[in-house]
């Protein structure tokens, strides 16, 4: 018997953007370098060797944030544990989407994602440390 899958991935994203705050890549830019602010990306470590890597972000794989969040959990990073808004990324603005919906849900705040992602944040002309060539 197939699955029949009731909620589609745009669902569950367009439900966690109406929690969380989205932020246009223009804004997103102008926190950059910002001591009061973390920008995590979600991207899985081949993205970002792949493709770069916004410079000063925290690097937080999306399989591992619940983890890492919770002061309880033996993963935890204390990246996490700092009076700072934590704006969430990943490549396309899916994911973080989901991620900041989930870190907001377990207590963390505030937090906001970058809609569009790592690639519109490049497209915009956003600092990017490119990927070292590969010998």
């Amino acid at each position: 018997m197939s699955q029949s899958i009731t909620t589609s991935v745009r669902s569950l994203v367009e439900a966690a953007e109406k929690q969380i705050e989205n932020l246009t890549v223009q804004q997103a830019i102008g926190l950059h370098g910002r001591d009061d602010v973390v920008l995590v990306d979600i991207r899985d470590i081949r993205e970002l060797q792949r493709d770069g890597r916004v410079p000063g972000a925290f690097h937080c794989p999306r399989g591992m944030l619940e983890f890492w969040i919770d002061p309880e959990s033996p993963y935890h990073k204390p990246a996490f544990a700092q009076d700072r808004k934590y704006v969430f990324f990943c490549a396309g603005g899916m994911r973080s989407a989901l991620a900041a919906h989930t870190a907001q849900s377990m207590g963390l705040k505030p937090v906001a994602h970058i809609r569009g992602g790592f690639g519109a944040w490049k497209k915009a002309g956003g600092p990017v440390e490119e990927p070292a060539a590969k010998p």
